[in-house]
């Protein structure tokens, strides 16, 4: 069925797959009735009134003034929001790139996710080391996650009479029975292995008419609750929720307390952020977190929805409606290593440095005209280091700000799992599974578009912080930026996707206050990769000991090592030799025990160098390198020891942290 476009928008996440009991209208709406107070109020009145007697009712709990306020012209400032949108993209249209959406194929969902997951080979037939690696690496939840894919793209092969596909039991191994893939209660399993004693289920089944402020309430009333990276999070799913849709009925307190406080339980590895692995051990840190948040869903007895897009390429100049990948290369060969344009980072720094304290920054809206104008000077002068960033008003840059979100031809958390990121708030009511979700949808994305998304929750962040004097709360910043981050030009919003405006303000909301969490690489994914690592490495010497050309170079250097010669080998156990090519003591040999840290190896270079040197240092950290491992900045408070036996191959290098 071909849709024509409107100009108009909508939500993106609800586009290709709302439920057939919510089956979507693409027609035009019915033209409203002629009463006078209906043609005086803005569209954006209308639609919030008539919402308002749906599921924004006036909520039951006591609150202040001010919060009332907040919760009478949150809907109001969404749909605004989405007018002065479509206000500003009507008159460019023809700049536009639209995102064609389709229906998937049968079968193409499973082939697109086993190739984004990295078992292209599972496909194509061949025996490629990567595959293999992957596959040994596997939780037991994990592997039944791609078993499952796996099973229903060889059957849907079969039905389309395809090529020859590989039979499941030769990956997974022989069944005499079909593999059953309902979630059991059992006893978590860590990444390596050992059985984990029995733990409490996470949470209660509830009943389906329950609704979110309900259990929202019980999570404030816990003062802070502990995360850990240590197990996998399908694997602690110990206990299946019962299934819930979403109601109308069903509300989400906007107030900031009524979201718990998390802490993250430090394993003696410490923390890794997403900045310290090499980009070769992030992508298969992408692998696995696709794996796994497909295991995590299956386990809640949730389907993961995805998108199917036909990638367009955006314009390859300018700043506005460019990838951020091509902004990104060209804004590199100027500043090598930078991480996010510089127009965005110019937009973000424009508006902390004087915008911060203005009185409803980002919802009151800038001059159309005003904006339109701007963007072409920055357009033409930026480059040149010629635009006057004095001139812009704070209410304009915020403008230019949102405009340079929605231009992207690709939206900033990707169209592919747009429906995944709504999904986690509509079928998941406890926020610790809803974050768990949400974390791994970060660990998903690509490079550049989670480097600018950090860049700016930290500014919405700081937005949040001058409440008091620029009366954004959490819940209005989160209602004001979800329509510019969670929509593409398209099609004209029905009723449905009106009640979907609380949602995705919901996870804008959960992005802003749980930021620092997202942005740590889950311990378990490392372990993983690690085995990853091990498993291609032994691959390849296995390979390698068939070649008879190799073998006699092995036999060589086994002679070479049979002399007496002196090697760095006769290190005893629990001794490294620590690297430090910046500074004046370039290498020392530390014994290691229980508690030494990687702060104290660092503590200890810096007193060494510091002896007569006046010369401020610059602040290095110490590196991983090598092994099973690509590159690791690792944390000041990991215990080396543990490190040490993890990857007793690395080397241990002290160098300044890439930012």
């Amino acid at each position: 069925m071909e849709i024509k476009d409107t100009g108009s928008v909508v939500l993106t996440a609800y586009h290709s797959y709302t439920p057939s009991r919510l089956e979507p209208s693409f027609a035009p709406e019915s033209p409203p009735s002629r009463s006078p107070l209906r043609k005086s109020l803005p569209r954006c009145q209308r639609i919030n009134r008539m919402l308002s007697n749906e599921s924004l009712r006036p909520p039951v709990y006591s609150r202040s003034n001010s919060q009332a306020s907040v919760d009478s012209t949150s809907m109001e400032d969404f749909w605004c929001e989405v007018e002065n949108i479509k206000e500003n993209t009507e008159d460019r249209q023809d700049e536009q790139t639209l995102l064609d959406v389709k229906a998937p194929d049968e079968g193409q969902l499973e082939a697109e996710w086993l190739q984004d997951v990295g078992l292209s080979t599972l496909i194509s037939g061949s025996e490629e080391e990567d595959g293999e690696a992957l596959l040994s690496t596997l939780t037991r939840t994990q592997a039944a996650a791609v078993q499952r894919r796996y099973n229903t793209y060889t059957q849907t092969m079969r039905k389309k009479n395809k090529h020859a596909v590989r039979d499941v039991r030769d990956i997974f191994g022989i069944h005499d029975t079909p593999p059953t893939f309902e979630a059991i209660p059992v006893s978590p399993v860590a990444t390596n292995g050992i059985q984990l004693p029995a733990q409490k289920p996470g949470w209660e089944k509830v009943n389906s008419g329950s609704c979110l402020e309900c259990e929202f309430e019980k999570d404030s009333q816990l003062v802070k609750e502990e995360l850990s990276f240590d197990v996998s999070f399908s694997e602690s799913i110990v206990v299946i929720p019962k299934h819930r849709e979403w109601h109308k009925n069903q509300r989400l307190r906007k107030d900031e307390s009524s979201l718990p406080n998390f802490t993250i339980r430090k394993s003696r590895f410490g923390l890794t952020e997403v900045g310290d692995l090499s980009l070769d051990d992030m992508k298969k840190i992408r692998y696995l977190s696709l794996i796994e948040l497909t295991a995590f869903y299956d386990a809640l007895g949730i389907e993961l929805k995805r998108n199917r897009t036909e990638r367009v390429k955006g314009r390859e100049n300018g700043l506005f409606g460019v990838p951020l990948a091509v902004l990104l290369e060209n804004d590199q060969k100027k500043i090598p290593g930078i991480k996010v344009p510089l127009i965005f980072q110019k937009l973000l720094l424009k508006l902390e440095e004087t915008g911060l304290e203005t009185e409803g920054i980002l919802r009151v809206p800038g001059s159309a005209s005003r904006v339109k104008s701007l963007r072409q000077e920055i357009e033409a002068k930026f480059d040149e280091d010629t635009f006057d960033w004095d001139q812009v008003r704070n209410n304009d840059a915020a403008g230019l700000l949102k405009m340079f979100i929605r231009d992207l031809p690709s939206p900033l958390f990707t169209v592919e799992y747009l429906p995944a990121f709504i999904t986690l708030v509509e079928k998941i009511s406890k926020v610790k599974l809803q974050l768990q979700a949400l974390h791994l949808l970060i660990m998903l994305l690509p490079d550049a578009s989670r480097d600018a998304a950090k860049a700016l929750l930290q500014f919405l962040k700081k937005v949040v912080a001058n409440e008091r004097k620029n009366k954004m709360t959490l819940w209005n910043v989160s209602m004001i930026v979800a329509p510019n981050l969670f929509i593409y030009k398209g099609k004209r919003a029905n009723q449905e996707e009106m009640l979907a405006a609380a949602t995705t303000a919901h996870v804008v909301r959960l992005l802003i206050k749980y930021q620092e969490i997202l942005w740590m690489v889950p311990t378990f994914l490392i372990s993983q990769v690690r085995k990853m690592n091990e498993a291609a490495i032994n691959n390849t010497k296995r390979q390698l000991m068939f070649d008879k050309g190799v073998r006699r170079l092995l036999r060589r250097k086994t002679m070479e090592r049979e002399r007496p010669e002196r090697t760095e080998s006769d290190i005893p156990e629990g001794v490294i030799r620590v690297h430090a090519p910046l500074h004046s003591k370039v290498s020392m040999a530390i014994q290691l025990n229980n508690q030494t840290k990687a702060k104290d190896i660092l503590a200890r270079f810096y007193c060494e160098n510091s002896h007569g040197s006046s010369e401020k240092m610059q602040i290095q950290s110490l590196h991983e390198i090598g092994g099973n491992i690509g590159q690791h900045c690792l944390d000041p408070d990991a215990y080396m020891l543990d490190v040490y036996h993890a990857n007793p191959q690395a080397e241990w290098v002290i160098k300044p942290k890439i930012s």
